[in-house]
């Protein structure tokens, strides 16, 4: 099967305009955001901290996540193309 580099590169230039952030980049922001507040009284830094302590876990998690996606796309690559062989 002879591969179509226009379409390849139509669906490339469409979208890289349409690019919405990744979730990486929600986590930094909020990360961010909450490096930015200031607790007010003992509840709210215990409350702060929890919350800092999830987003970790968060980011550890979707880490894990991709590295997962990763693999499994490099194993349906070599399926099709031993499908194709």
């Amino acid at each position: 099967m002879p591969t179509d580099f226009n379409k390849m590169t139509k669906d490339f230039l469409l979208m890289e305009g349409s690019s919405s952030p990744s979730l990486i980049s929600y986590i930094q922001s909020l990360s961010e955001a909450l490096n930015n507040l200031t607790p007010r009284s003992k509840t709210d830094t215990r409350r702060l901290e929890m919350a800092k302590e999830h987003l970790r876990s968060v980011k550890k998690g979707v880490r894990q996540l991709n590295e997962r996606i990763n693999l499994l796309e490099e194993k349906l690559q070599i399926l099709e193309e031993s499908k194709e062989d």
